[in-house]
């Protein structure tokens, strides 16, 4: 880690909140998924503001712009593999010059930016949480993007657009932070105009999670830990609801399965990669030793330490989790016409 690179993670863990709040931030994040399912639900927006503040800069720090996963060919760098991912969205939905696109859940902006220079649509982000837009922001202006990107601070599940308002939306891994995922996928057909699509990554169990079985409930509860999650729902509950809200489905396949290289291989500590080095079991441990380091000097807030154990367990659930889940189960649907 250099030393610009641990300074910059120390300043952002916490987001805005508060760095003298930053510990019991955790613990209460911690606190919703020591509780039910419904609490997590009924709590969703602070639940997921709260773990969006405390570990952006962690994934920025160790994955990048792009905060999701790709299949991979061998021979491919993970930067390749993800800017692929995006781009076969981009191609699935017909974007191009001149389109009005909505990203919903988009992070800080890593795929827009990426999708904007490829397809030359115009996107708007949406997120409800402060500091990633920010963030979007500053790298959007750093990209010379700003003239086709944009943001809006508000809540997916409750929309400030007039209906009909985009000629394609996508999401990216993010409508899984959903309460109910009907009522998502419910609003963004109303935004979307008649005839046009919405494309989406979305993380489910599998058909092979067995809810009876202690080990798979043990690597799911880690999972909905360790990314904001208020429950993981299954492929076809998925595809229920956007045809209950109304879609056609074009198709829908889980995009991982095939792939060359496992799509949680840079989660895999036995990996070894020399483009990928944070990610590795000694990459990891330089960082754990930092971030030790510099919350003890108070560089980094009280709880930091705390943040990066439960990304660390979680990290290793999902590579545990082969054929129980997926990050890419991937649809394209189309709103009827009027």
């Amino acid at each position: 880690m250099s030393k610009s690179g641990a300074l910059d993670l120390a300043s952002g863990v916490g987001g805005k909140i508060e760095k003298h709040q930053v510990l019991s931030a955790v613990h209460k994040y911690e606190k919703y998924h020591g509780g039910d399912e419904e609490d997590r639900k009924a709590n969703y927006t602070d639940m997921v503001n709260k773990y969006y503040d405390l570990v952006t800069s962690f994934y920025e720090y160790g994955w990048g712009e792009s905060f999701h996963f790709a299949p991979r060919w061998k021979e491919e760098s993970l930067k390749e593999s993800i800017k692929r991912h995006e781009h076969f969205l981009a191609l699935q939905l017909g974007l191009k010059q001149g389109h009005k696109v909505l990203d919903v859940g988009c992070g800080i902006g890593g795929p827009m930016r990426e999708i904007t220079r490829f397809s030359g649509a115009s996107i708007t982000g949406i997120n409800n949480n402060e500091y990633q837009i920010t963030r979007a922001k500053e790298l959007n202006h750093l990209a010379g993007v700003d003239e086709t990107c944009n943001f809006v601070k508000a809540d997916f599940m409750k929309m400030p657009f007039p209906d009909n308002t985009f000629d394609a939306i996508f999401a990216i891994e993010a409508t899984c932070h959903a309460p109910d995922v009907f009522d998502c996928y419910k609003e963004i057909y109303r935004v979307l105009k008649p005839g046009q699509c919405f494309a989406a990554y979305e993380w489910c169990i599998t058909d092979s999670f067995d809810p009876k079985n202690h080990e798979h409930q043990r690597i799911k509860g880690e999972v909905e830990l360790g990314n904001g999650l208020p429950d993981i729902r299954l492929k076809k509950q998925c595809l229920q609801a956007l045809k209950v809200a109304g879609f056609d489905i074009i198709w829908e396949n889980d995009v991982s399965v095939g792939s060359p290289l496992p799509w949680y291989m840079p989660l895999d500590k036995s990996h070894i990669s020399l483009g990928n080095f944070r990610l590795t079991a000694l990459g990891r441990f330089v960082t754990r030793t930092m971030v030790k380091a510099l919350e003890f000097l108070r560089l980094a807030p009280e709880g930091s330490q705390r943040v990066q154990f439960f990304l660390e367990t979680t990290a290793e659930a999902l590579v545990e989790v082969e054929g129980i889940f997926t990050p890419m189960y991937f649809f394209l649907v189309r709103k009827p016409e009027a």
